[in-house]
């Protein structure tokens, strides 16, 4: 009786461990689950996610191995929406962390190997456990120079009739070797140009333009350094200690803020969606900007948070606020309720952030 063989499919980020080591943790994290997910999303084999590994994720297809053709084109889509992502992270970037700085540096190799399969339970989850397993692992640890790279076990690539000196536009295959426990374990290799890969396209982020002078403008001054303040604005955890007025706020808690993001305010039990923008600022600025068409009675409402660092533990906060009406009525609206509206609620937003900062620091 013949016994199907199965599929083990490995992505692992390459220069996680670096990465972590050498940037602020909570924004590391964000990228790289940023990452996976994306990796996830770009599953098109319906391969069966067994584990998620740290950097890497476990995927396996029991009984079954994909061909050739479909295996190659499951490589291209996962690495093309990989460096999309790698390519939106780093242009539209609002974050001066070195997590977000240094996320484009990031890299992808991915192991794959086929054999028979025994699984275990723990915990009502069913996994795939023993030799193949083992051996698919030990190929992540390799002698391969470049950190962005396909490896095709030798067994796997006679399962799917692949030569050892396969070629095409994005794969060129190279036959290698490694030693494990004593024993060689063959496999074939083809490095990865990003530069012919289609990138996905996507439209750059829109600079706004304040060709006029702001509606109105707060200054305040914080006992906290430039970067721990932009953090405590831009990061939406932070928002419900010191917004004044917001029931709950609806974000996407894996995701680093940057140009485009969406988060939505529950005031009074309506809803209102804000989107990242940016401005123009001198480079010792930092800036923070939310465009909402929701709340009436304007058009559209940006608001921008400027941070000028003064030293390691003080800042200067400046918040500028710009609307857009479109007809008499509601800018005598403006005039009579709305702009004193605002200002309150952003005045007592203001006092909660800078009791919040005193009572953390």
């Amino acid at each position: 009786m013949d016994v199907k063989k199965s599929l083990l499919f490995i992505p692992d980020i390459s220069g996680f461990t670096h990465f972590v080591q050498t940037t602020e943790v909570e924004h590391s994290e964000h990228v790289i689950a940023e990452l996976l997910e994306v990796l996830i999303s770009a599953n098109t084999q319906s391969l069966k996610l067994a584990e998620v590994e740290g950097d890497a994720l476990f995927f396996y297809k029991e009984g079954q191995v994909p061909s050739q053709e479909k295996l190659l084109a499951q490589i291209e889509t996962m690495y093309t929406a990989f460096y999309s992502h790698l390519k939106l992270m780093e242009t539209n970037r609002i974050c001066p962390c070195r997590a977000c700085a240094s996320a484009p540096d990031l890299e992808l190799k991915i192991v794959m190997h086929s054999g028979e399969l025994q699984f275990i339970t723990v915990q009502d989850n069913r996994k795939p456990f023993g030799e193949t397993v083992i051996q698919a692992h030990r190929l992540l640890k390799n002698t391969i120079e470049s950190d962005n790279y396909v490896l095709v076990s030798k067994s796997l690539a006679k399962e799917i009739g692949l030569s050892p000196t396969y070629e095409s536009k994005l794969f060129r295959f190279r036959e290698s070797v490694e030693i494990y426990d004593g024993k060689e374990v063959p496999f074939l290799y083809a490095e990865m140009d990003v530069k012919k890969l289609k990138l996905f396209r996507f439209e750059p982020p829109e600079i706004v333009i304040t060709d006029r002078p702001p509606n109105f403008v707060m200054e305040r001054k914080m006992n906290i350094g430039g970067y721990k303040l932009f953090e405590m604005i831009t990061n939406y955890r932070y928002r419900h200690t010191w917004v004044e007025g917001v029931e709950e706020f609806q974000f996407n808690e894996h995701e680093v803020t940057r140009t485009g993001t969406e988060h939505v305010c529950v005031i009074n039990g309506k809803h209102f969606n804000f989107t990242t923008v940016i401005k123009d600022v001198p480079i010792h600025q930092l800036v923070y900007g939310e465009l909402t068409t929701d709340p009436p009675p304007v058009d559209k409402l940006y608001q921008f948070y400027i941070i000028e660092p003064l030293d390691e533990n003080q800042s200067l906060l400046k918040v500028e606020q710009y609307w857009i009406t479109k007809n008499i009525w509601q800018k005598l609206l403006m005039a009579i309720i709305g702009k004193k509206q605002f200002v309150s609620g952003l005045t007592r937003s203001l006092d909660n952030l800078q009791s919040y900062i005193e009572l953390k620091t």
